[in-house]
């Protein structure tokens, strides 16, 4: 009888009584066999702490791990066997951007309550393996850019609660096969080894998430059918008739050319007008938004457009280009524009002119000018040729002795600067995600067709007050190509909080000193922080190395800006914009990447969160960041974190 209450008792106890601390050392003891399988020695956690809630990228709940983030931090190796099986409460597993390679281990099969699963920017390899159909409430799972063979297996089909799939550049074969989990509502395969038709379910998914692959249908190009062509095709009396229409419809446009420039001519037409500027393209030409001082008559343009004047020079005339359009205004007309200050930057001092005909432009007045009026002429008649939907166009220049004006289209939307650090108290809007990916996808286009047209041509001056913003918040640089025209008075220290480390003369700018400038332009609009000197006679954060001393604590919420905060379904994307901040931010000009490749990695990842900030299923994916504003991130470039941070 006493044996038998014995067994009962035992029997009870590990039925029913809490095992808290033991589940919670079973966890330990699986991170550590991870950590040491993988070469995580990187990982800096600390290996006399029994409780790995502590460790960076680890995070906990009812005393479990439940969350693993382990993006970046250089693990490689093949991920061991028996390992995540004990890790049986984790819901989030991110191992993205290391360098894992070999086969996935079967255990992580057995993790039943993974919800999200991040292995993308790895070298795994061999069939995307079955036991992940059994992991019933994957919500996101992102294999990309792995070395993933064989077949898309119908089996997705078992995950019901799928509802992001992230397969992209691979080497997958077959075709698609017909995915009908009702959650699913993001899927990319591009860039594959992919046949057939794409299944009519997908029709609506941008092209873009099955280029790569030799598919039709849906999204891309319908797919060839001989019999359909060979009635399709044209009658010789239909051909006939188009060509006649041509000629017709070219001899008709010839007439009008020749009228056209009878009239030109004969001086009684105009060219169109410079001014007439979309009001919905909006800017402000400067630095620092000043605004609220009317001036006119003495005062302003008028002002200065008088005593250029006067100076002698190269004569009373604006030099147009041929991108301007028309020319119905001249120097006259600024005499008498009402002018107002819009901001004091760098290289001069910009107004708003309003002329008596209602065109409105901006004017900048440039100071220390000290290069020859030839060399001023040739260097300006470049930046006058470039012509970017991401560029603020210049229309026209003045020249003489003692005045250099630019003449540009007028925006009063104002900069990025201004939107980022102004009104940050009550009743101020929040900048969502969207919006600041949005412009920094814009500024860098604008940035890399710069740095397109030569190895030579730099920006010179990238800050958040040189981006300047339409109604609907597109980025537009401007200044650019001005550094060459100034003298040495004009120091980088102007441009102190975005300045390379390298840079010592603030006329001789890389294009990888531009990269560098380009990523403290990230770090400002993720942290939400104003670089050092950014505001005229205000303080500001030394943003990269501020970050830098985060990396060697531990990534957390803290870093991003909190108005950022309450968008958790685009963590992921948060964190890749970061990861591209860091490496443009790096102290070795040659380990920066380039502005084509900085505009690549953003259009990717615009595109990503686009798609989750429309996502039907928007609720469903909230369920995945559960908490996670509160916890550790872990970002990097494959290295360690302490390299980074160095």
């Amino acid at each position: 009888m006493i044996p038998y209450l014995y067994v009962t008792t035992i029997v009870f106890s590990i039925i029913f009584l809490p095992t808290g601390k033991p589940d919670l050392t079973s966890d330990r003891t699986a991170l550590l066999a991870l950590r040491s399988a993988v070469g995580g020695r990187s990982l800096l956690w600390n290996l006399s702490a029994t409780d790995p809630c502590g460790w960076a990228g680890v995070h906990c709940e009812a005393n479990r791990v439940t969350e693993l983030r382990l993006p970046g931090v250089g693990l490689s190796g093949q991920l061991p066997v028996g390992t995540f099986g004990n890790l049986t409460q984790l819901h989030t597993l991110s191992l993205r951007f290391n360098a894992l390679s070999g086969q996935l281990p079967a255990d992580l099969g057995a993790v039943t309550s993974l919800r999200n699963l991040y292995l993308q920017d790895n070298s795994f390899s061999g069939e995307i393996p079955a036991f992940l159909f059994n992991l019933s409430n994957l919500v996101r799972l992102n294999l990309a850019r792995n070395n993933f063979s064989g077949e898309i297996s119908p089996g997705f089909n078992n995950l019901t609660r799928l509802a992001t799939l992230f397969l992209e550049s691979n080497q997958l074969t077959g075709s698609i096969p017909d995915l009908n989990s009702p959650a699913l509502v993001q899927l990319n395969v591009s860039f594959n080894n992919l046949s057939g038709s794409v299944p009519t379910r997908f029709a609506t998914m941008p092209a873009s998430a099955f280029l790569g692959n030799s598919l039709c249908g849906g999204p891309l190009q319908s797919c060839f059918d001989n019999g359909s062509k060979s009635k399709k095709k044209l009658s010789g009396g239909a051909i006939a008739g188009i060509a006649i229409g041509a000629v017709l419809g070219f001899l008709a446009l010839l007439v009008i050319l020749i009228l056209l420039c009878r009239k030109k001519s004969s001086g009684k037409t105009r060219s169109a007008d410079i001014g007439q500027v979309k009001q919905s393209e909006v800017e402000i030409i400067g630095e620092k938004s000043i605004g609220g001082d009317s001036l006119s008559g003495d005062h302003g343009v008028g002002a200065v457009a008088a005593a250029a004047g006067k100076s002698g020079g190269s004569g009373r005339s604006l030099v147009f280009f041929g991108n301007a359009g028309a020319r119905n205004f001249d120097l006259e007309d600024l005499l008498r524009a009402s002018a107002e200050v819009l901001g004091k930057g760098t290289f001069g001092t910009a107004y708003k002119a309003v002329l008596e005909m209602g065109i409105v432009v901006a004017v900048k007045r440039l100071r220390d000018v000290t290069v020859p009026e030839k060399e001023f002429r040739e260097k300006i008649e470049v930046v006058g040729t470039m012509d970017h939907e991401n560029l603020v166009p210049l229309r026209a220049y003045y020249y003489s002795r003692d005045e250099k004006l630019l003449v540009h289209d007028y925006m009063p939307m104002g900069s990025l600067s201004a939107l980022l650090h102004g009104n940050r108290g009550a009743g101020r809007t929040p900048l969502n995600w969207e919006t600041r990916s949005g412009i920094a996808l814009g500024a860098a286009r604008g940035i890399a067709y710069l740095h397109s047209r030569g190895p030579t041509t730099s920006h010179g001056n990238i800050k958040s007050s040189n981006i300047l913003l339409t109604r609907s918040y597109e980025a537009h640089v401007s200044d650019f190509g001005l550094s060459q025209l100034v003298g040495p008075t004009s120091t980088p220290n102007r441009i102190a909080g975005y300045r390379a480390p390298e840079v010592t003369d603030a006329r001789k700018v890389s294009q990888k000193a531009d990269v560098y400038s380009f990523g403290v332009l990230l770090l400002e609009l993720l942290t939400g922080k104003a670089p050092t000197h950014a505001l005229l006679n205000e303080e500001g954060v030394d943003l990269p190395r501020w970050v830098q001393s985060v990396v060697r604590e531990e990534w957390t919420a803290e870093v991003f800006d909190l108005e950022l905060l309450r968008y958790q379904n685009v963590e992921e994307e948060m964190v890749q914009l970061l990861q591209l901040a860091i490496d443009c931010t790096v102290q070795y000009p040659d380990n920066r990447p380039s502005m084509a490749e900085v505009t690549s990695r953003i259009e990717e990842l615009c595109r990503s969160s686009l798609q989750h900030e429309h996502d039907p299923h928007h609720d469903v994916l909230n369920d995945v960041d559960d908490g996670s504003s509160q916890q550790a991130y872990s970002v990097g470039s494959g290295a360690p974190l302490s390299s980074v941070a160095d």
